[in-house]
């Protein structure tokens, strides 16, 4: 019942913030068309006495007041729909940017790779969708409501014992109510097989993996773990749609049984003479229209129910992030420029849901002014120390300071204000490429100069040649008139974005690089080295590179060797070379698949 009115406050209060008159009128529209329904039984038993009685006077009056009513129940309604409708985009866009803001409005990624928030995230984003329905059942719930009340009181004069009439729609209600939680049990746990069916559609349909998807012969396998996924989910489903039909068939017979007792108790006192012959009409059609309001008080419930599961959802997400909080927000500004540089003191860090520690024990120093080369093999641990220095997550163990004060204490927005990252998994924004490249400096998005400096920084603007419209060419498919782009193409642009802070404290390139051949990536991370050196001697900011080619970072002040989760071996490249260890062993092996 609380997750009930929590999802009935949540869709009212949606409504209300959106456009208050709209709400009123709607609700308004709908009371008066519910409860003209039950008023036309009284209405129609009047009418019939007076003709049985030949009184033609106070028969016509019924008529017109039986033909007002009527015209309330067919149009009301359908004048609640227009301002509803127009309610329902305006709350599925609110709801939509609240879970925007719940996804990332936090400042690290743990929900994101936590596997059943991934299916709460799912689920949420379809359910973002059912706003018109839940709406709509809230408006016809309240008007539900006030017709039942109608009901009930002419039920009253008719016959005490007909008040026990609604009772019997207690059975259905409660059956439905159970009938909505299997069924939600069920969209549950066919969360992940939908998610992992449509990411192999997206796979499948995607024009740039065709060529690859085609060498591979990985259309058959595809479509066949596709539609093993799909048969998976849709057993799951059905099991839940099955159990919650009969327990809503159930249900519904206890009703008929009680529907049929009443009309003929009405019926039997009528043949006595004990009621008249407007009454037994009146107890037909309030009879019937009991029938009608249980039949949609269980579907109301149903769509209330999924509602209220929504609602529901995204408030044990938000709980979620809040008992995920590496702890209170830090408000300390980051420095102006960097005096000491980055320390990990002790740094140890395991992602949650997990019990492996992916850095065990981490003590090392970034010099302010330096350029920092993290080298390993894949799984190593390189990019959580990527995400350590972000801040996407907090050490579990040690910690991490910034000239001596721990990052913890620094306000993330300010501290994300000084740093500058291109990831290997990057963004392709499908937006006109100068703002595609601006996003990286928002205050600069709309410089056409900034976004060329940020373009040359990173030696791609070559792109430029390609776009018909310069800067202001659409990018992607979204656009009818969209620039297709290469991967190699969009990858530059990321760069460029990466490059658009002139003088971040902190550089992140974590293999930004890696569709460029190992010469290509380490002419680009030379001349990286290089504008890096004239920031430091600004503000000592650093430069860190992330990559697994050992020959392409040679240029760095400091190379990083991890392996097994902890630093293997630190020093330049000169100094790594001569000590004959991991580093000096597998730039040898790399440096011979070149030669």
């Amino acid at each position: 019942m609380k997750d009930l009115i929590r999802g009935a406050r949540g869709v009212l209060g949606a409504a209300w913030r959106q456009h208050r008159g709209k709400t009123i009128g709607s609700i308004l529209l709908m009371v008066a068309g519910a409860a003209a329904a039950p008023l036309i039984a009284a209405a129609l038993a009047w009418m019939t006495d007076a003709v049985v009685a030949g009184d033609a006077t106070a028969a016509t009056v019924a008529g017109v007041i039986v033909a007002v009513l009527a015209i309330a129940v067919l149009t009301f309604a359908h004048f609640a729909h227009v301002l509803y409708f127009d309610l329902a985009d305006l709350a599925e866009l609110d709801f939509q940017e609240r879970l925007i803001a719940l996804s990332h409005g936090t400042t690290g990624l743990h929900h994101h790779e936590d596997a059943r928030q991934a299916d709460t995230l799912s689920v949420l984003e379809q359910d973002s969708r059912q706003f018109q329905g839940a709406i709509e059942a809230l408006l016809n719930t309240l008007g539900l409501l006030i017709a039942t009340g109608i009901t009930a009181v002419l039920l009253a004069r008719l016959h005490p014992v007909l008040l026990l009439l609604p009772l019997a729609a207690i059975p259905p209600l409660v059956c439905g109510r159970w009938a909505e939680r299997r069924i939600d049990r069920s969209r549950t746990a066919a969360a992940e097989p939908t998610r992992v069916a449509l990411n192999l559609f997206r796979l499948s349909t995607s024009a740039e993996l065709a060529g690859e998807l085609r060498v591979f012969r990985l259309q058959n396998e595809l479509r066949h773990r596709h539609g093993t996924l799909w048969a998976q989910a849709s057993r799951r489903l059905w099991r839940g749609q099955v159990t919650g039909t009969l327990l809503r068939i159930a249900g519904q017979l206890v009703f008929a049984a009680a529907y049929i007792a009443a009309v003929l108790l009405v019926v039997t006192s009528a043949v006595r003479g004990d009621r008249s012959v407007g009454e037994v009409v009146l107890a037909i059609v309030l009879a019937a229209q009991v029938s009608q309001q249980v039949t949609q008080a269980v579907t109301l419930l149903e769509t209330l129910q999924r509602t209220a599961s929504t609602y529901r959802r995204i408030a044990e997400l938000a709980e979620f992030l809040s008992s995920r909080s590496a702890g209170p927000a830090g408000a300390g500004a980051p420095p102006e420029r960097l005096r000491e540089g980055i320390a990990f003191d002790g740094v140890s860090f395991t992602y949650p849901g997990t019990d492996t520690p992916v850095l065990r024990g981490v003590d090392l120093k970034l010099p302010a002014g330096t350029t920092v080369a993290v080298v390993g093999e894949n799984g190593a641990g390189k990019s959580t120390l990527v995400k350590l220095l972000c801040g996407f997550y907090r050490p579990t163990g040690g910690r991490i300071t910034v000239d001596g004060t721990d990052l913890s204490s620094l306000s993330m927005i300010g501290w994300r204000e000084r740093i500058a990252a291109g990831f290997q998994d990057f963004a392709r924004f499908e937006l006109v490429a100068r703002e595609t490249v601006g996003v990286g400096d928002l205050p600069r998005m709309a410089s056409a100069e900034a976004v060329l400096g940020g373009l040359e920084r990173a030696h791609a603007t070559d792109v430029l040649k390609h776009l018909g419209d310069g800067l202001e060419t659409p990018l992607g498919k979204s656009y009818t008139d969209g620039a297709e782009l290469s991967g190699g193409q969009w990858q530059k642009l990321a760069l460029g974005r990466a490059l658009m802070r002139t003088a971040p404290l902190l550089l992140v390139l974590d293999e930004p690089t890696s569709a460029l051949d190992p010469q290509a990536e380490h002419d680009l991370f030379q001349r990286y080295a290089e504008q890096s050196k004239r920031v430091a001697a600004g503000n000592g900011g650093i430069t860190v590179l992330v990559s697994h080619r050992f020959s392409t970072v040679r240029m760095a002040d400091l190379i990083l060797v991890v392996a097994g989760g902890r630093i293997a071996e630190r020093g330049d490249h000169a100094a790594l070379l001569a000590a004959g260890g991991v580093y000096a062993e597998l730039f040898d092996l790399q440096a011979a698949a070149y030669r």
